[in-house]
């Protein structure tokens, strides 16, 4: 058992140091002025993601599981996500650069004392390190909710990355997913979030799937087909919002003769009609698989493809299996800082042929989102249950942005249908 807790101990020191290292890459890439500006009032200022982050740190691991003394109670309400929304944040007494750094490291040098002495099992909150991996995970989401602030920050380009692969070989056309039960969410992936549980069997009649994620090339042709000017396509909310917004292209395209350019982290280019559309909303992936004949695909049906084996009827961690993404399984943890044309991993598909559903673009489905049958929310309510209802769609697989901590085919995202800036694509699926 020791040994097993050292190792489980080595892992949660091991992956917090990668988080951290991350936050460092993102924020020590500007200056002070970007780290305290705001860049939209979608997002906060970098600096404020960066204090909380130290912040929740240390409400769960220095106070909670380590019962130490606060580091700093007087900046709770500051850090508090659901006490101010992101558009009033640059008007608050924040930590500066230079402070919100030190405090961090102050917390983390705490946090990795309390590891050294927790006890790792026995209580829910501690048991095989779960607010340990929370903690890993709600940083690394919030880095990449930094990278989609670098995105949207104007100026010289800050950030680097080599291109993703190219495609070993074309990927086109639909897989057929037979009709049946499957198991859905988990109850025993140790550091799954409260609405990823419990395992539970949902019966998903058969239905046709894209094999890849719609490509820029696909959506610039629904754009071409006046797709953004035909009210039949659209839902009435959907069309309400492109009439409202202004809608003509993805967010970041820019009209280049008859064709297009699309601005990635301050570099502009053409488009690669290969590479997965990003940075579209519900409505306007709703708009297209109308305009394509298809739908977008719920839930269940994304999960199931991403996970169901049908040579053995069992639910795996991911499309590939159970062992954790590597760098040929999947475009993820901004190894890239764009999405890989379809076909670039192999090794990541599903044993019916579906690929990149991990990585590379978070993909809309059409469902709302809601608890499982038996949710319980843990470790409080304001991660998952304020959210339920029909005002968030669910957004599956992670994005070339998204950690492998923060991504795993149970994982579930869910946002406003309006919003783009964030890394999301999609694929088409029609009932069979």
């Amino acid at each position: 058992m020791t040994y097993q807790t050292d190792r489980l101990r080595d892992l949660v020191a091991a992956e917090l140091g990668r988080a951290r290292d991350r936050t460092t890459l993102l924020t020590e890439a500007v200056d002070d002025g970007d780290l305290t500006r705001q860049h939209s009032p979608l997002m906060s200022p970098l600096v404020w993601d960066l204090a909380h982050v130290g912040n929740q740190e240390e409400l769960w691991l220095v106070r909670d599981v380590g019962g130490r003394e606060p580091v700093r109670r007087d900046i709770d309400e500051l850090y508090d996500a659901f006490k101010h929304a992101r558009s009033n944040r640059p008007a608050l007494p924040l930590l500066g650069p230079g402070e919100a750094r030190k405090y961090v490291a102050t917390v983390r040098d705490k946090v990795l004392d309390v590891l050294d002495h927790a006890p790792l099992e026995g209580s829910p909150l501690v048991d095989r390190a779960f607010a340990f991996g929370m903690i890993v995970q709600h940083e690394q989401q919030h880095d990449e909710t930094m990278l989609a602030t670098h995105q949207l920050r104007a100026g010289a380009p800050v950030l680097n990355a080599p291109p993703p692969p190219a495609p070993a070989a074309p990927v086109t056309g639909e897989v057929l997913i037979p009709a049946g039960p499957f198991t859905m969410g988990t109850s025993t992936e140790a550091w799954a979030l409260d609405n990823e549980r419990p395992a539970h069997q949902a019966d998903v009649p058969a239905y046709w799937i894209d094999r890849a994620a719609v490509t820029n090339a696909e959506y610039a042709a629904f754009i071409e087909a006046g797709g953004y000017d035909d009210p039949h396509w659209w839902s009435t909310a959907g069309w309400d919002h492109r009439q409202a917004a202004g809608l003509t292209a993805p967010q970041h395209w820019q009209r280049d003769g008859d064709g297009w350019l699309a601005t990635q982290f301050g570099r502009t280019t053409r488009i690669t009609g290969e590479e997965p559309v990003v940075h579209v909303c519900y409505h306007e992936a709703e708009a297209y698989a109308a305009w394509a004949g298809k739908r977008l695909p719920t839930e269940a049906e994304w999960e199931k493809a991403a996970r169901w084996d049908p040579a053995t009827g069992r639910s795996r961690r991911f499309p590939w299996g159970d062992d954790p993404p590597t760098a040929a399984h999947a475009n993820l943890g901004q190894a890239h800082l764009r999405p890989a044309a379809a076909g670039a991993f192999p090794a990541g598909a599903s044993p019916l042929g579906v690929h990149q559903l991990i990585g590379d673009t978070w993909e809309w489905t059409s469902t709302d989102f809601h608890p499982y049958p038996g949710f319980t929310a843990f470790p409080y309510r304001e991660y998952s249950e304020v959210f339920f209802g029909p005002d968030y769609k669910v957004l599956r697989g992670g994005s070339f942005g998204t950690d492998q901590a923060a991504c795993r085919g149970t994982f579930r995202n869910w946002d406003y249908p309006i919003r783009r800036q964030i890394f999301s694509g999609f694929r088409c699926a029609r009932t069979a």
